[in-house]
């Protein structure tokens, strides 16, 4: 992490298949003010739903993340003139400033594209890539994934030596949750219960992402026997469940999600049983990183303004010696500093 940035960085490292999960989670937090996405291709559709939701963000490009985040991400005292703050007026509003902008926390968001769970080391080495990318300016970073295949199962250890903490989607026992189902589902629990109202064979899960992209997927997987029609439609698909969970969620809910479902269902002749999603394993994973960030991470204070600050004292007790004290007013009154 870079030590002259002063406010800390939580980034997120998202499946494109989690991201109502995490467009809830963002436009609920009243306390989000400073919000970037990482522009590419995956996030297209993510900045339209958050645009919807009237949530505040900046594009940014990856490349260039580290230097526009050193220049904005500075706090609101920086606007007033160096050559004032020595002033004792404004060394006090300097301060005031420096305190409102405590326990606000920079968010960096990039969207990974859902193709790379067809193979598990492609998915590892993608995600390993971003965490690069993305250390050099983060204090944290949580990634918004499952085990997936356990493809992340060393990352820790992978990354020991970064000055970076990480982060994961975890249900109420602790434990790092199975896949997307599972976190749209509200914990392995409630996934392993699920299976269990059937074979778990021939049953296929449809979160309102998977089913407006399970046509996409199928060309990602050619061959794979989840996605395979052909596999699914054979003599032995007779002997299967033949069961698509339908899993509503808080953000894309409607006629376009029916849709699709149906479409699905006819495709390879499954009923449809719905089930209410939810949104707590995003929202609390997301809510105890970003505390854990403002705890470890207090608004940093860089060199330049600690030297500035022990100027701005100095200043401010020879003020004192030149200049009579303020005469004292009403309570509930201002006092302010005259004769500069």
């Amino acid at each position: 992490m870079r030590d002259d940035l002063t406010l800390p960085v939580l980034s997120l490292i998202a499946c494109q298949m989690l991201e109502d999960e995490l467009v809830y989670v963002l436009s609920t937090d009243q306390d989000l003010k400073k919000l970037f996405v990482i522009e590419n291709s995956q996030s297209i559709s993510f900045v339209r739903k958050l645009t919807s939701k009237n949530c505040r963000f900046k594009l940014l490009p990856l490349d260039n993340a580290s230097s526009v985040l050193k220049k904005r991400n500075s706090s609101m005292s920086a606007k007033i003139p160096n050559f004032l703050v020595k002033l004792p007026f404004f060394g006090t509003l300097h301060n005031d400033n420096n305190e409102k902008s405590r326990g606000i926390t920079t968010l960096v968001v990039n969207i990974l594209k859902f193709g790379l769970h067809v193979d598990c080391e492609f998915l590892r080495s993608e995600i390993y890539r971003s965490i690069r990318e993305m250390a050099e300016f983060s204090d944290g970073i949580l990634l918004f994934y499952g085990n997936c295949g356990h493809s992340l199962r060393s990352l820790e250890a992978d990354f020991k030596d970064l000055d970076c903490s990480f982060y994961f989607l975890k249900d109420k026992k602790g434990d790092i949750v199975e896949d997307c189902i599972s976190v749209a589902l509200g914990g392995n629990d409630t996934y392993a219960k699920t299976m269990q109202t059937g074979t778990s064979t021939g049953m296929f899960y449809l979160t309102p992402m998977w089913a407006f992209n399970w046509k996409e997927m199928i060309k990602e997987s050619v061959g794979s026997y989840d996605f395979n029609k052909s596999a699914l439609k054979s003599p032995l698909y007779k002997k299967l469940d033949k069961k698509v969970i339908k899993i509503s969620n808080e953000i894309s809910k409607g006629e376009e999600f029916n849709k699709n479902v149906l479409e699905f269902s006819r495709t390879f002749d499954m009923h449809i049983v719905e089930m209410e999603g939810s949104m707590d394993i995003a929202r609390e994973s997301y809510l105890n990183a970003k505390k854990n960030i403002q705890e470890k991470y207090p608004r940093k204070t860089s060199r330049t303004q600690k030297s500035s600050q022990r100027h701005i004292q100095e200043v401010n007790i020879l003020f004192c010696k030149i200049y009579k004290p303020p005469v004292k007013v009403k309570a509930g009154h201002s006092v302010f500093w005259i004769g500069f």
